[in-house]
């Protein structure tokens, strides 16, 4: 299956253009490089937690945004090669000087797919996004849970529910994955996300989910460390 490069990135909300024409123009080198799919997705419902966020993943200030992006490749080889490329290309350097948020405070990571449910191809109106620390032991307990989740989901209104499994998640001198959700050293991050058609169907597709008994399963992780937040498609390529 698909290899995932997971972000969360802090960005100011007066610089939304500016990062949507930067990540539009990367966009192009990428697929240079070997991504298959690029997404980038503007905060719209991020809630605050009471003991993990992604404000609080980000460390975001009053006045900025949280976006949640992916690149998609075939496999870890592929990306591997990818970010070599990116490192060398003086094109990329030349993006780097001018990033119109803080890359200090940029986390991300490596992941492999562990689980991908998915209609046709409609298109992304809205995408709901997840952070998870889960404890290794419970990797093929969390599979089956995403298993028997995902079906459902898609039945009341989803279009592809992802679920990607900690491979490559280095840590960070100011942010990471492992910290945003507090992950013990037995546990490893899950990041995720559900797409939707609008965030019309996102609403409607959530109510009928909670009240489907069908959901009712005991969850292999710890729930109040878990991250998710609501966020609009700016870039989709």
């Amino acid at each position: 299956m698909a290899y995932i490069e997971g972000f969360v990135v802090a960005v100011p909300a007066a610089n939304k253009e500016a990062y949507r024409e930067m990540a539009a123009k990367a966009a192009t080198l990428f697929h240079e490089f070997g991504v298959t799919r690029l997404v980038e997705n503007w905060g719209d419902d991020v809630p605050d937690g009471k003991v993990t966020d992604f404000k609080g993943a980000v460390q975001a200030k009053p006045d900025e945004v949280v976006v949640f992006s992916w690149c998609e490749y075939p496999d870890r080889a592929t990306r591997d090669a990818a970010n070599q490329k990116m490192m060398s290309d003086p094109r990329m350097k030349e993006m780097g000087t001018s990033m119109p948020f803080d890359g200090q405070r940029m986390i991300y990571g490596g992941f492999e797919t562990i689980l991908i449910d998915k209609g046709g191809d409609e298109p992304t109106g809205y995408i709901d996004g997840t952070l998870i620390a889960v404890p290794s032991a419970n990797k093929e307990a969390y599979r089956a849970m995403a298993a028997k989740t995902a079906p459902i989901l898609r039945e009341h209104g989803a279009t592809r529910v992802v679920e990607s499994w900690d491979d490559d998640v280095p840590d960070g001198k100011v942010t990471d994955f492992r910290r945003a959700v507090k992950a013990t050293d037995d546990e490893k991050v899950v990041y995720s996300w559900i797409e939707w058609p609008s965030k019309e169907a996102r609403v409607k597709g959530w109510e009928k989910v909670m009240a489907d008994p069908r959901m009712e399963f005991t969850m292999p992780f710890d729930g109040q460390r878990m991250i998710f937040g609501g966020f609009q498609p700016i870039l989709d390529v």
